[in-house]
Order: structure tokens, then C-alpha cells, then sequence
């Protein structure tokens, strides 16, 4: 784990103790300070005795703490944790701002920050490969992975390359990036925001703490992000119209438009991390996509299955649409869609409708997205994700793509986004007859 004398004698309160709390919790006793520490589940106030005095903070008194860390998952605009550091006089932070505290007591690196409504995962993971193929010591954590306090530093001349949300941005004021990238900005969690604007604002301040000299990547693919590009100094933009549609077909794990601008970011980033294109260039072909974001997890009987439970937003399902386009004027994606709706439309999918041969709903959203979708396509309404996954393996034919690509968020049937993918990949594994095929194809 992360460990720094910067945290020696000082006192910390930590709300919720799930995998970014118990990591703040180890790291911060084992750097010597005074940890409170508090969450809901008595499992998980179990799982830091010894380390952390345990009580209410919104009971305690935190006068005098040096901080209050709260997982990224607690709606600070409102939360009454809020009020209590206000009142307290204490600052809300997160365990990234940790990190960014700890930096002068680690070994000298770079931190590459990755930040955007889309794409975020895919692009820290490529970014990460790419440092790795090239040679570069480096850790992934952040928005993926393990939580960066509880891996091993990186020796001198290491890289950390950090997915970001808006909400650990929101508690981060000191994290200087060597680069940081914005991939995009479409509307998404503005249940946490006073508007699109107080959103995109929480992006940008990403860039906003970097130092002078330090390198900012834009893509510049939507007018939200064209004008933060406009209104700071040296930002590079990269554009997904840069690459080459016959040099993508060369890197199986990114295919579609949307990696196209994933790979542009990318390229960019490397470049300011002075790593040759050759190497870049073999990263791309070597690289195997993530979990639950565009998996390909197997094929029956010349259908393929895709996993691509990350897309928890209209604007993310879109690309996937258009991965696999109609052939000959024949739309081929039997579409698995719905669970916790953040948007009532499905306007930003409607450029891959004519891809989709079938679409099956399911969860909350299944009758309104269904009423949506009836006058353009076949609709299901299946309810349950297993369910969903038989119909659309009986009707998909040979060169048909069934696709799990919600638009939702998870929470009306399952944990998260990670457990609905493994549900979908378990409905597969279940169907009769052997897959062939994998997440590498």
C-alpha cells in the first residue's frame, strides 16, 4: 500500500468502508495518523478494528480533523456530511486528494489523469498497456482496479494512470497531473449537479490544477469540450476523424467510433510521455478489452455475444450501435437494453437504430424504452436480463450480434454494472451447445 509520513500524527474521519474506504483506512494507520471511521454495516466496521476508532461522524465531533474522506459514491450536494465538515470547518476530500498528498514522499513519477462521460476505462487501460508494452513501471487505479492506496508504489520513472469521475474530481484540490485527457461531456449525473454546466465544470477543474508545463489532451469532438480546449493555454486536441478506419481494423479490442477517439486521446498522451509510435503501435495491436465494456465473450453457432454492461448512459450505449453496422441493408444487433434509467430518451442512440435487427427490455426502464422503440423495431419486452438472453439467442441467426448495452444504470436488479455483466455472461455460458471465442478475440 501507499504509505507517507505527510498523514503522521494527523487525524482523519472516514465515511463508508468499501473498498476505497478500507483502503484509505490502511493507508492512513499505517502512515501513523488517527483514523475515525464509520459506515452503515457493522461487517464493515468490523473490518477495521485495531486501525480506527469507530463511530457516527455526523454524531462526532471532527473539529480540528484534517480531513473527512468520503467515498465518491456519497451525494455530497446532499448528503448532512456536507453541513457537518462545513460546520466542523474541515474539508470533504477523497482518497485520490490522499494520494495527491502523499506524491513528494513517493519515488519521482508521472501521473497521467483520465477524465470524460465516456470512454474513461477503456482509455486508462489502454493507456496503461501502452505505458507497460513501452517498458514504463505502471499502476492503474482511480475509477478502476484496485484503489490506488492499497497498491505498491512504483519505483522511480513509474507511471500512474488515474480513471477520474466527476465525483473523485469533486473531492480532489491538489492533484497535479503530468497529463491529463478529457475524452468527452454529454449530460450524466446531474442529480449531483446544479445543471450540465456545474457538470462540465467539475471536468475541467482536472485540468485547471495542473501546473504550467504539464500537458492537457482534448478531444475536441463535441462543443462542451471545444470550448474548454478554447479557453486554456497548450491544450493538444486529438480527434476520433484522425485515424484511419483500415488501420483500426488492425486492433481487434477497438473497433468502433468511439475507439477511434480513444486511440487518438491515447496516441497523444503517449507522445507527451515521450513513448515512440512503434511501441504505441504494437500496444494497440496487442491490447484485450475490458470487462463488461465491448467484451466479446463468445460465439454459438456464428452469433456473437457482447458484453458491454458499462454503458450505463444513452449517449455510452450509442457507440456500440454502430460497431456493427447492417450488411447489405440487413440490421444484425439483437439489442438487450434497460435497468435504472438516467434519462427518460433514447435520442442518442437513434444513429445506430438501423442497425438494430431486435431489442428486448429489460428492468424499470423495459416499458418505456419499449414504447420508444416499437415504432423503429421489434421489441421484447423480457423484464429479466436472462431472460432476454434466451430470446435473443433464438432468434439471432448466423452474422447476428446479441448485445448487452443497457443506456441504465444497474440498481434496480442488480449490485452494479460488474454483477449485470457477469449475470449476462452466465446467461450465455448457459445456453446449449459450446462457445468458442473470448473476451481477446
Amino acid at each position: 500500500m501507499i504509505v507517507s509520513p505527510v498523514f503522521a500524527g494527523k487525524r482523519y474521519a472516514v465515511l463508508g468502508l468499501a473498498r476505497s474506504g478500507l483502503a484509505t483506512v490502511d493507508a492512513l494507520h499505517a502512515s501513523g495518523a488517527h483514523v475515525l471511521a464509520w459506515d452503515n454495516r457493522e461487517d464493515a466496521r468490523a473490518a477495521v478494528a485495531g486501525k480506527a476508532e469507530v463511530a457516527d461522524l455526523l454524531e462526532a465531533d471532527l473539529t480540528g480533523y484534517d480531513g473527512i474522506v468520503v467515498s465518491p459514491g456519497v451525494p455530497i450536494n446532499r448528503h448532512p456530511i456536507a453541513d457537518k465538515a462545513r460546520e466542523s470547518g474541515v474539508p470533504l476530500i477523497g482518497d485520490i486528494e490522499l494520494f495527491a498528498l502523499a506524491r513528494p514522499s513517493l519515488p519521482a513519477h508521472r501521473v497521467v489523469g483520465i477524465t470524460g462521460t465516456n470512454g474513461k476505462s477503456t482509455t486508462t487501460a489502454l493507456i496503461h498497456h501502452i505505458c507497460r508494452n513501452a517498458g514504463l513501471p505502471a499502476r492503474m487505479g482511480g475509477n478502476i482496479g484496485l484503489p490506488i492506496l492499497a497498491q505498491e508504489p512504483l519505483d522511480r520513472g513509474g507511471v500512474y494512470v488515474l480513471e477520474l469521475s466527476s465525483y473523485q474530481i469533486d473531492l480532489t484540490y491538489s492533484l497535479d497531473c503530468d497529463v491529463v485527457a478529457l475524452l468527452n461531456i454529454t449530460p450524466d449525473h446531474l442529480d449531483r449537479y446544479d445543471g450540465f454546466d456545474a457538470y462540465a465544470a467539475s471536468k475541467e477543474r482536472l485540468l485547471i490544477m495542473q501546473s504550467a508545463g504539464h500537458a492537457s489532451v482534448v478531444a475536441a469532438d463535441d462543443a462542451p469540450t471545444r470550448i474548454i480546449a478554447d479557453r486554456l493555454p497548450h491544450v493538444t486536441r486529438a480527434h476520433a476523424d484522425s485515424i484511419d478506419p483500415v488501420e483500426q481494423l488492425q486492433w481487434p479490442a477497438l473497433q468502433g467510433p468511439h475507439n477511434a477517439q480513444n486511440v487518438a486521446v491515447a496516441r497523444a498522451v503517449a507522445e507527451a510521455l515521450h513513448i515512440g509510435p512503434r511501441s504505441v503501435e504494437d500496444a494497440l495491436r496487442s491490447y484485450a478489452s475490458l470487462p463488461h465494456r465491448m467484451q466479446i465473450v463468445g460465439e454459438r453457432d456464428g452469433v456473437l455475444f457482447v458484453n458491454d454492461s458499462k454503458a450505463t448512459n444513452a449517449a455510452s450505449t450509442a457507440p456500440a450501435l454502430s460497431a456493427w453496422p447492417a450488411r447489405d441493408g440487413i440490421p444484425r444487433i439483437h439489442w438487450i437494453l434497460g435497468g435504472l434509467a438516467k434519462s427518460d430518451d433514447l435520442d442518442d442512440c437513434a444513429v445506430g437504430f438501423p442497425n438494430v435487427k431486435h431489442a428486448y427490455t429489460i428492468g424499470e426502464a423495459g416499458p418505456v424504452f419499449a414504447a420508444i422503440l416499437r415504432d423503429v423495431v421489434p421489441v421484447e419486452e423480457s423484464e429479466l436480463l436472462i431472460t432476454a438472453v434466451a430470446q435473443a439467442a433464438a432468434n439471432a441467426m448466423p452474422g447476428d450480434v446479441v448485445l448487452l448495452s443497457p443506456a441504465c444504470a444497474s440498481f434496480d436488479q442488480f449490485r452494479d454494472f460488474e454483477a449485470r455483466g457477469d449475470a449476462f455472461v452466465a446467461a450465455v455460458n448457459a445456453l446449449s451447445g459450446a462457445l468458442g471465442g473470448g473476451a481477446s478475440r
